[in-house]
C-alpha cells in the first residue's frame, strides 16, 4: 500500500498528515500558519513534511493553499488571509525539501477527498463550500475538478453580497465570506456580546469574561448546550450561507453542494439554517429539484486527504531537478477514470439531485467514484 503525504494551508494552521490508499490518515501534525510571512508559511510546510517523511515513506507530497494558484499549479497568485502575492509556492517549499511537490487550491483538494472517500461519491455535478477562516469554493462538473481559463474559479467567498459592507481581507468591501464564514460567526458573537452583555453571559463566560475571548469553538459548545445567543449566531451566519448557495444554484445548478472547512464541523447547527435559506432563496423554487446540501464526511480532514490523494493520481515524488509544473488536463484524468463508463453516458437531467425524501447515501444511484 502506497502512502503520501497531505498539506492543508490554511489562514490560521498548516495540518498535515501521511494517508493511505483508502484515504485514512495514518498520522497527522499541525502548526499555527505564519501568515504574515510567505518564507516562514513556507519553512513551516517543510518542517511538517520532514517531520512525517522521518516515521513514512512516502510516494507523493501534495500541498493544499488557501488562495489562487496559477493554471501550471505553481504559483499562488493572492491570498486573501496570507500574505502570497505571486508567490512561487511549488519551487519555494521544493527547494527546502529537495522532493517535488503537487500544489492545489485547498478546496479543490477538499473536494477531490469528498468526491473519491466522502459525501459526495456517487455524484458528478458537486459544489463544496469550504466555510473557514473565510470561503473557499471547489468545482466538479460531469465528474472533473473544473479551474476556470487561469485556474483560479471556485472563489465565491469574494463576490460582493452587501455594496460597501464589511472590509474584506482582498480589499473589496462586503464580500460573501464576511457574513457567512468562520471569522463571520465569531464577529456575529463578539458584537452581539459587546452590545448586549447580559444576553450573551454564556458565551462570555466560556471566552473568558471578555468578548475579545470568545471564537468558534466557544461558539459552538454554547449552541450545543442550546444557549440563545450562540444559536441566533449560527442562525445568522447559515442564513447567508444559504442565501449565497441559492446564488450559486441559478448560476451552476449542481446536484449536490457539500459543505466542507472548520466551521462544517458544527453540523446541523449550520447546515439547518443554510438549507432553509436556500430553500426560500433558490430561484424557480417549487418548479425544479433542490440540491443536497450535506456536510462534507471527512470534516477538517479532507483538504488533508485531497492533496495527498490528488498528487498520488498525478505523480510518485521524487527529486527535484528541476521543478515541473503539471498541466490541468493530467489533474483532471484520474476522477473522470474513477467513474464507470454507464456513469459517464448518463445525461445531465438523468443525474440530477436525489427525490426528496431519498437522503440517504445509497439513493444517488448507480456509480461511486470509489476506485
Amino acid at each position: 500500500m502506497t502512502l503520501a503525504i497531505g498539506v492543508d494551508v490554511g489562514g490560521t494552521k498548516v495540518a498535515a498528515g501521511v494517508v493511505d490508499e483508502n484515504g485514512r490518515i495514518v498520522a497527522k501534525l499541525k502548526r499555527s500558519t505564519p501568515a504574515a510571512s510567505p518564507a516562514l508559511t513556507e519553512q513551516a510546510i517543510a518542517d511538517v513534511v520532514n517531520e512525517l517523511l522521518d516515521g513514512h515513506q512516502v510516494t507523493a507530497i501534495g500541498l493544499g493553499a488557501a488562495g489562487f494558484v496559477d493554471s501550471a499549479r505553481a504559483m499562488m497568485l493572492f491570498a486573501p488571509n496570507l500574505a502570497w502575492r505571486d508567490e512561487p509556492l511549488k519551487q519555494r517549499v521544493e527547494e527546502r525539501l529537495g522532493r517535488a511537490v503537487v500544489v492545489e487550491n485547498d478546496a479543490n483538494a477538499s473536494a477531490w477527498a469528498e468526491a473519491r472517500f466522502g459525501a459526495a461519491r456517487g455524484y458528478r455535478d458537486v459544489m463544496l463550500v469550504a466555510v473557514g477562516t473565510g470561503i473557499g469554493a471547489s468545482i466538479i462538473i460531469g465528474g472533473e475538478l473544473y479551474r476556470g481559463r487561469w485556474g483560479i474559479a471556485g472563489e465565491p467567498g469574494h463576490v460582493r453580497v452587501v455594496p460597501d459592507g464589511r472590509l474584506c481581507g482582498c480589499g473589496n468591501r462586503g464580500c460573501w465570506e464576511q457574513y457567512a464564514s468562520g471569522n463571520a460567526l465569531v464577529a456575529e458573537a463578539r458584537e452581539f456580546a459587546t452590545r448586549t452583555p447580559k444576553g450573551a453571559m454564556r458565551l462570555l463566560q466560556l471566552g473568558g469574561g471578555v468578548p475579545e475571548g470568545i471564537s468558534g469553538p466557544e461558539i459552538t459548545q454554547a449552541a450545543t448546550e442550546g444557549d440563545p445567543a450562540a444559536l441566533r449566531c449560527f442562525q445568522t451566519v447559515g442564513g447567508w450561507l444559504g442565501q449565497g448557495l441559492a446564488d450559486l444554484a441559478a448560476v451552476l445548478d449542481p446536484a449536490c453542494f457539500v459543505i466542507g472547512g472548520g466551521v462544517s464541523e458544527a453540523g446541523e447547527l449550520l447546515v439547518d439554517p443554510a438549507r432553509t435559506a436556500f430553500e426560500r432563496a433558490l430561484t424557480g423554487r417549487g418548479h425544479r429539484p433542490f440540491a443536497e446540501i450535506r456536510v462534507a464526511q471527512l470534516g477538517e480532514n479532507a483538504g488533508i486527504v485531497g492533496a495527498a490523494d490528488l498528487a498520488r493520481s498525478v505523480s510518485p515524488a521524487r527529486s527535484v531537478s528541476p521543478a515541473r509544473s503539471v498541466s490541468p488536463a493530467r489533474l483532471r484524468a484520474p476522477l473522470t477514470r474513477l467513474l464507470p463508463s454507464s456513469l459517464l453516458r448518463r445525461s445531465s437531467v438523468q443525474s440530477a439531485a436525489a427525490p426528496s425524501g431519498s437522503r440517504g447515501p445509497d439513493s444517488r444511484g448507480p456509480g461511486s467514484l470509489e476506485s
